[in-house]
């Protein structure tokens, strides 16, 4: 058992629940890779010598594509695509669907992105719970419907199922 992750098995392969300080670096590994890709974009659009009020920023359009609308459709489609951010690949972490541990439907992905907004408000409490949940879900997890696990090599085994 890694991080307090219990070995389960959907019929398929064997896996384990991703507990919170995988996950937690994880985000912060996602939150630098924004931070680099947004912060170039930021700066060309921005003339640093020129300084803007965070009122301005609010109500511009590139500031408000740049640092919301762009990060929110990359993290959302590489859900879909990969079912993992770049920090959960380090991980070998997947977001899946809690059911049938096979990828989120696209509505999924969308609900469990603006569910975060829950886990943070309360003092971040609903990131906390990940460390204390039986399978490590976040209430933006437990909203959307998802698990974030690790699959287990098998002996034998014919390989992850992931239609």
């Amino acid at each position: 058992m890694r991080g307090g992750s219990s070995k389960v098995s959907d019929g398929v392969q064997a896996f384990e629940y991703v507990g919170f300080w995988a996950r937690a670096i994880a985000t912060l590994i996602d939150t630098l890779v924004l931070v680099v890709v947004t912060w170039p974009l930021l700066l060309m659009v921005y003339d640093v010598n020129t300084p803007i009020t965070t009122a301005e920023m609010a109500t511009d359009t590139a500031y408000i594509v740049i640092s919301y609308i762009l990060p929110t459709v990359a993290v959302i489609l590489l859900w879909l695509k990969y079912r993992a951010t770049p920090g959960k690949m380090l991980f070998r972490a997947e977001v899946v669907d809690a059911q049938s541990h096979r990828a989120m439907t696209p509505s999924q992905s969308v609900l469990r992105y603006f569910a975060y907004l829950a886990s943070w408000l309360p003092l971040f409490i609903g990131f906390f719970w990940i460390a204390f949940d039986e399978r490590k879900q976040g209430w933006h997890d437990k909203i959307a419907g998802t698990v974030v696990i690790r699959r287990l090599p098998e002996s034998g085994s014919p390989g992850i199922e992931r239609s």
